[in-house]
């Protein structure tokens, strides 16, 4: 075949021919491939650089699913976060409604003016530490004036005499005598005198007699002072024991420090009604049809709305521990002090670990309110009111930690869309590197396929041109 020779003219337009077809080769595999640089022979600065582009667009897109992951794992922490807020609120709506529930029990008593001296009236349970005595009887000793002058005051004479006043168990109370007073005058100095001690004396003018009684029922004594001379100003009687009047007892209950708080007493048309403020029964002894000493004993009911108010409580209570446990997501669990670890970067050098303030488990016991209530825990308001700080102090700690857990995830999601963003640039630039103008290409082709039609007709009349002198040899 070398021997043979083509003319000048056939050789051009195959060599046309052979270069057309080879570029619409080429553009024939962009358009298939859709890109322009398909290997490192094509354009090898652009192939390597594209291909570290893509390189790195596939590492953070590697990364995207644990950032996906951090991001539930936070949102399953928020979600026990929420529950255990509603919870903590349940306590306090409830312990909210027992500080409010007054409905203790209640019982009146006949008061038995006849009761005999010293008697007691017993009460136990309830909210009593231990039995608590009240007296029933009080002690009362009279005295009539004998040196009085014919006005009933004091005499000059006898000015600066003293007398002693005392219950038996408060300091001995010594009481001054000055010119012109009256047995009212005498009654308010001891009344003054016994009222700044604290003693259980008082003392008041009845049928020109001075009277004084002891609600303690104790021995009253009343002595001669130091101040000697003159007549006596002042006789005093022996004690009697006399049964305590409704209202004495009602003051007698009501400021006896032991039952402050746990028992009160009022007036109840006469009778004596005993309020048990306490949700356990309470025991009074001697008090079966009407206050007397060794006559049976009543008990009065429990608050029940108290009582199953803290059965309530310690129910939601449990919720906060069980709460915290099902938190978890994909083995990891925030409330529980587990650590998340999500990296942003393909070189590790960005990222960031969530995890509960100092890796506390955030539960009932850390949250301070682990202490399961009893019925008596709600006897009093004060102890109620001791819950509901405790309550707040745990609110305010889940509530810091749900802000601190909601700003992670805003970084954890910023990261995301900014990963998404950057693998979308990375991306780009290998295209701009290595894919082909689709729109040119085609062109191209057009226009290839336009000169390779071309080239053949050129060819065919450059054939022509031979077969002319073929012609002449027939």
């Amino acid at each position: 075949m070398a021997d043979i020779s083509l003319s000048k003219a056939v050789r051009a337009n195959l060599n046309s021919l052979t270069s057309t077809a080879s570029m619409m080769a080429e553009t024939q595999n962009r358009l298939s491939t859709g890109n322009k640089v398909n290997s490192a022979l094509d354009n090898p600065s652009n192939w390597f650089t594209a291909k570290g582009l893509s390189n790195r667009a596939g590492d953070l897109n590697s990364l995207l699913d644990g950032m996906a992951n951090g991001v539930k794992t936070l949102e399953a922490a928020d979600n026990g976060l929420s529950a255990m807020t509603k919870t903590l609120e349940s306590m306090q709506s409830t312990l909210r409604q027992a500080r409010q529930d007054k409905s203790f029990q209640t019982s009146s008593f006949t008061v038995d003016s006849t009761i005999a001296a010293s008697t007691d009236l017993t009460l136990s349970g309830g909210a009593l530490g231990s039995d608590v005595t009240v007296n029933l009887d009080k002690t009362e000793k009279t005295a009539v004036p004998v040196g009085l002058d014919a006005d009933g005051k004091v005499a000059s004479g006898d000015t600066g005499k003293q007398f002693t006043v005392s219950d038996g168990t408060t300091a001995t109370l010594d009481i001054t005598l000055t010119t012109g007073d009256t047995l009212n005058d005498i009654a308010t100095k001891i009344n003054t005198a016994t009222a700044t001690a604290g003693n259980g004396i008082t003392a008041n003018v009845v049928d020109g007699e001075l009277k004084l009684t002891s609600l303690k029922g104790d021995a009253i004594t009343v002595a001669d002072g130091t101040v000697t001379g003159g007549d006596t100003v002042v006789g005093f009687g022996t004690d009697a024991q006399v049964a305590k009047t409704t209202d004495e007892l009602v003051s007698s209950i009501n400021d006896n420090a032991d039952l402050k708080g746990k028992v009160r007493a009022s007036n109840d048309n006469g009778k004596l009604r005993l309020e048990n403020q306490s949700t356990t029964a309470l025991a009074v002894a001697g008090a079966a049809g009407g206050i007397a000493a060794g006559t049976g004993s009543t008990e009065i009911g429990g608050n029940t709305v108290r009582a199953g108010l803290a059965d309530q409580f310690n129910e939601l209570r449990d919720q906060l521990d069980k709460l915290a446990d099902d938190a978890s997501f994909n083995g990891i669990n925030l409330l529980r002090g587990d650590k998340l670890a999500i990296t942003f970067n393909e070189t590790g050098t960005s990222a960031i670990d969530i995890q509960t303030k100092d890796g506390d488990t955030i539960n009932s016991a850390n949250l301070g309110v682990s202490t399961t209530l009893a019925a008596k825990d709600m006897d009093s308001d004060t102890n109620i009111d001791g819950e509901l700080t405790k309550l707040k102090t745990a609110l305010n700690s889940v509530r810091s930690q749900a802000s601190s857990f909601g700003s992670n995830l805003s970084i954890v999601q910023g990261r995301q869309d900014f990963t998404n963003s950057m693998i979308s640039t990375l991306k780009d630039g290998a295209g701009n590197l290595t894919l082909a103008d689709m729109n040119g290409e085609a062109a191209n082709l057009l226009a290839l396929q336009t000169r390779q039609s071309l080239a053949s007709n050129s060819l065919s009349l450059a054939s022509q041109q031979d077969q002319s002198v073929l012609q002449l040899i027939r």
